[in-house]
């Protein structure tokens, strides 16, 4: 417990915080690092959507913007209607973007973040302890530390609460996707699937060949799911989560410890607890990393994001990093973004301390 606590304080340290800082990759890749000096919010990130020249970043002070994919970025508070400053995840779909913050609720704002409209538990949010958030047509989906997971099929007017007693896995859920009339809740005891718009879920564990039953975050893509685990590496199911292979150090991979993931075809996305951004290009066979070494913000990494030729990795102390590939890969469909939580005792997020407790349990 002491020595994963000192580990992760050691790779938030050594974040680099050089805003728009160009370095080039052996690969081709180059990195550029975006940070306050940008206008972001905060060094912190912990979770990053992108959607061309648009990108979104969830901090601990403020939801931070950029219309001009980086060189700077508006920050949007409370001052501005936003719930919470502190900001664990955002989305963002046509002209809203959705932010679920640590104790104000999901905050939805439609005229690029000058104004807010907030929902919390007065207008049926299960919590306004938000984690995740994901939003797609008129359904919206926010998940949130301990009391489950809430949609709207209504743009917000009403939610309806799935928890354990709907078959959930835990009710601390990190992360949600929706895809082709599927639900995919990464728990704290396992992946959960729902096929009837959540009023029943299947739960994959390390039983059905999960990494770990702790899932941080989930992807998915037809009848491909790739999953976050805290300590088992990725674990990729390519028959809709019956049987899962795990992906590790042993093939690669930067840590086990995955706090976020993306795919696009063929190529993966990790981000990783003191391992850099992980990339594989063959399905998860194996991996390269990228690092403070190459450029790379921090290397404690909290959530990714791909699109088109562009890598966004959100960095613990190192702001956002972009990363720039010559040869870019098919553009994914919008997925959701991992998330963490508020900044408090030993600087850590509400999450990372959640996660600090779960290492510490299983290890015991």
């Amino acid at each position: 417990m002491v020595s994963f606590r000192t580990a992760l304080l050691a790779t938030a340290a050594s974040a680099l915080s050089l805003a728009a800082t160009p370095a080039a990759l052996a690969d081709g890749l180059s990195i550029t690092n975006y940070t306050t000096a940008n206008g972001l919010g905060d060094n912190r990130v912990f979770s990053v959507y992108a959607s061309g020249s648009n990108i979104y970043a969830a901090t601990p002070s403020g939801l931070s913007i950029s219309t001009n994919g980086g060189s700077s970025f508006t920050n949007y508070t409370t001052t501005n209607g936003l719930g919470n400053n502190d900001v664990n995840a955002v989305y963002a779909s046509g002209t809203s973007i959705y932010a679920a913050t640590n104790g104000g609720g999901l905050s939805i704002t439609t005229n690029g973040g000058s104004s807010f409209t907030n929902y919390t538990t007065a207008n049926g949010l299960a919590s306004n302890l938000g984690s995740g958030v994901y939003a797609s047509g008129s359904s919206i989906y926010y998940t949130t530390y301990g009391s489950g997971l809430s949609i709207s099929t209504n743009g917000g007017n009403s939610f309806t609460n799935y928890t354990t007693s709907n078959g959930l896995g835990d009710n601390e859920v990190y992360g949600v996707y929706a895809s082709g009339g599927s639900i995919y809740a990464a728990t704290r005891n396992g992946l959960s699937i729902s096929t009837n718009s959540g009023t029943s879920w299947t739960n994959y564990t390390t039983a059905n060949g999960l990494g770990t039953n702790h899932v941080n975050d989930v992807y998915a893509s037809g009848t491909n799911i790739y999953a976050a685990t805290f300590g088992g590496g990725v674990s990729i199911s390519t028959n809709s989560g019956a049987n899962w292979t795990t992906y590790n150090t042993s093939n690669g991979l930067g840590s086990n410890q995955v706090f976020g993931v993306s795919a696009s075809g063929s190529n993966i996305y990790a981000a990783t607890n003191g391992g850099g951004l992980s990339i594989s290009t063959n399905n998860g066979t194996s991996w390269s990393n990228y690092t403070t070494a190459n450029g790379l913000g921090a290397n404690t990494v909290i959530g990714v994001y791909a699109s088109g030729n562009n890598i966004y990795a959100a960095t613990y102390g190192g702001g956002l990093s972009i990363a720039q590939q010559s040869d870019p890969p098919p553009t994914p469909v919008p997925g959701p973004l991992p998330v963490a939580g508020a900044a408090a005792a030993f600087g850590f997020s509400r999450k990372l301390r959640r996660r600090l407790r779960a290492a510490a349990s299983t290890s015991c």
